[in-house]
């Protein structure tokens, strides 16, 4: 089993549904938690390369597990049983999801005082140790990180615990796209205009470089603007149509970007940083631009960090 879940899933849910087949957990069949490990865009590493954490229910499983993923993968980490796996990947998403709510929660700290948080995290990323850089955006997305901590938050309360911080990152990083949404009405009001009626792009809707869309916040930011009375039009290079979604419908197509295009909207909004965009292009014919990603020099007086 490679899925995220809950400590103890594949001991108590998994287990007994296999023993009910008639097999003998050990003997005819081996039974094996072994987290997925990926990221996407990432060039950097391939399955063979990024170790797999290893948990077996038995001895003879962690043995039989170790052997075959070794076949394909470089370094096996193996430990002392499913649950201990389980958690394994649940703090591994934990750490990414209570970081990326504490530099977005720093964001806003740091735009009330007149600060670039970009800037400041390049500055503390030079620090060689103790400090592990993460970015602030529009929200967090994905099918992992805005989910998956929340398994520990229900299994915790079987042992009358109450998980704060997970808690917590999870209502920073859902707040995030009402506080870009926000920074946006701002913008336009500097320039005389007003939200509702503005014709609003919003750059990037899923994350960089690929095309899942999965909890993505830049959906949660196209739909607040049109609540507020913006009309709506993306971009996005790997996104040609707006697909089907079980908690979103849109009929959009993607904006083609040139210079015309860009400089037609009231506003612009760069949600996910694709590499596949001309920034350049983008920051000379914006008429107000909000960047959440820190692509855009934050001295340019037409540039909103958001």
């Amino acid at each position: 089993m490679e899925s995220t879940a809950w400590p103890g899933t594949t001991r108590q849910i998994l287990l007994p549904y296999i023993e009910a087949a008639g097999f003998d957990v050990g003997e005819n069949y081996f039974l094996v938690y072994s987290p997925e490990r990926e990221d996407p865009g990432n060039q950097s590493f391939t399955t063979r390369t990024i170790p797999k954490v290893i948990g077996g229910h038995t001895k003879h499983c962690l043995e039989v597990g170790r052997a075959f993923s070794s076949t394909f993968i470089d370094q096996v980490v193996p430990v002392s049983s499913t649950e201990v796996a389980e958690l394994v990947k649940l703090l591994e998403n934990i750490h990414r999801s209570v970081n990326i709510g504490l530099v977005n929660e720093m964001k806003v700290v740091a735009d009330a005082m007149g600060l670039d948080i970009f800037e400041i995290i390049d500055a503390a990323k030079t620090k060689p140790f103790g400090f592990t850089a993460c970015y602030p955006g529009p929200g967090i997305g994905g099918h992992c990180i805005p989910v998956d901590p929340f398994y520990l938050t229900w299994k915790a309360r079987e042992f009358g615990l109450h998980t704060h911080f997970i808690e917590l990152a999870g209502e920073i990083n859902a707040s995030m796209p009402k506080y870009v949404v926000g920074k946006t009405v701002r913008a336009l009001n500097e320039v005389g205009k007003s939200l509702n009626g503005a014709r609003v792009l919003a750059l990037g809707i899923h994350t960089r470089d690929i095309d899942d869309m999965r909890e993505s916040p830049s959906v949660y930011v196209m739909e607040l603007l049109r609540e507020w009375g913006a009309i709506v039009s993306y971009s996005d290079p790997n996104v040609p149509e707006f697909p089907p979604m079980r908690d979103h419908k849109s009929d959009l197509k993607s904006v083609d970007l040139d210079a015309n295009a860009v400089a037609g909207f009231d506003a612009v909004i760069l949600l996910t940083d694709h590499n596949d965009f001309d920034y350049d292009l983008i920051e000379k014919h914006a008429s107000v631009l909000i960047d959440t990603r820190g692509r855009f020099s934050a001295q340019s007086k037409r540039i909103t960090r958001a």
